[in-house]
């Protein structure tokens, strides 16, 4: 049974009345967007009565019908931090190059798919291969419902091609990890007890010039009661990277408290969520045919080089609606 809005009792646990400001502020959001798209449908019908043939009316009436076909899945969303932006980590699995490689191919279809939802993307921390990709990375992803989008992205991804390392032009098989937590509001408090924290400072690996090979400016933070560690070092500053870290430990420790909550209410979803390394949650075969196949929902796309450019949505939905 629902709870009474208008109950004191409720409002007066602080967990209950944010839990019940943050659902009143998304649903205005949602709200909003569908006046903002209703108005522009009207305005639209307007100029076409007058110019049909106008190119900035036809370009208009395009760029609705997307914006009005994304919409429809606004009420998929509906998980508290669904709205917010997200934390995306990638991570090789074993098998050093060809597992660097993929999951660099990883990495830039990510972004690309980030590109196409207007999303913005920024690198915490990186770190390259040893000849080739990258070990992991970690980026921030800013946008309207970037976690909700990409929190069934989590788990194995294995790939499957033609070795461009192997002069023998031998099969392989190479495995990826990615992880996703939200880029949670600052409103949301969570406590953390400095001294339940340990930093450490070092200097930052890669591209950066004088400041990188200079400085001990990278942070990395291990939440000692969780083990969680988080580390950034792409900041300017040895504070900006301590306050990202700080931000992203936040972001992990709701995301846990989440999945808690999750277990003790149904545990057969909250066993969906966890990741067991070598059970992929997706293949993408490049050789010897093309394919690539969602294990979970079963969703197949053949056009490979798409999905590796960021035609992820169909996978994303399919989850959303399961």
């Amino acid at each position: 049974m629902e709870q009474d809005a208008n109950n004191p009792e409720l409002w007066n646990n602080p967990d209950n009345a944010r839990a019940i400001l943050q659902k009143k502020s998304a649903l205005e959001k949602s709200l909003n967007e569908f006046l903002a798209l209703e108005s522009e449908y009207n305005n639209l019908r307007e100029l076409y009565e007058i110019a049909p043939d106008d190119s900035d009316v036809i370009s208009g009436i395009e760029l609705l019908a997307n914006e009005t076909h994304s919409a429809k899945f606004i009420t998929l969303f509906s998980e508290p931090a669904d709205k917010d932006g997200a934390f995306l980590f990638i991570q090789a699995g074993a098998g050093g190059t060809e597992a660097q490689d993929w999951a660099q191919m990883l990495s830039r279809m990510y972004v690309r798919w980030a590109e196409r939802h207007g999303f913005t993307t920024e690198i915490i921390e990186e770190h390259p291969g040893d000849v080739a990709g990258i070990k992991s990375i970690t980026y921030r992803i800013s946008g309207l419902r970037a976690y909700g989008w990409l929190k069934n992205e989590v788990g194995v991804h294995r790939l499957v091609r033609i070795s461009p390392f192997n002069a023998n032009g031998k099969r392989q098989t190479s495995f990826a990890s990615v992880d996703v937590w939200p880029d949670i509001d600052d409103n949301i408090e969570i406590e953390i007890n400095e001294k339940d924290l340990r930093i450490d400072t070092f200097r930052a690996s890669g591209a950066g010039g004088q400041h990188v090979n200079k400085t001990d400016s990278a942070i990395r933070i291990t939440h000692i009661p969780t083990g969680i560690v988080v580390t950034c070092q792409n900041e300017r500053s040895q504070f900006q990277n301590k306050d990202m870290a700080m931000k992203m430990l936040r972001s992990r420790l709701y995301e846990m408290e989440m999945q808690k909550r999750a277990a003790a209410a149904d545990s057969a979803r909250a066993a969906q969520k966890k990741i067991e390394w070598g059970s992929q949650i997706r293949n993408y075969v490049l050789y010897p045919y093309q394919l690539v196949k969602d294990v979970r929902t079963g969703v197949e796309k053949t056009d490979s080089d798409a999905v590796l450019d960021g035609d992820l949505d169909d996978f994303m939905l399919a989850m959303l609606q399961r």
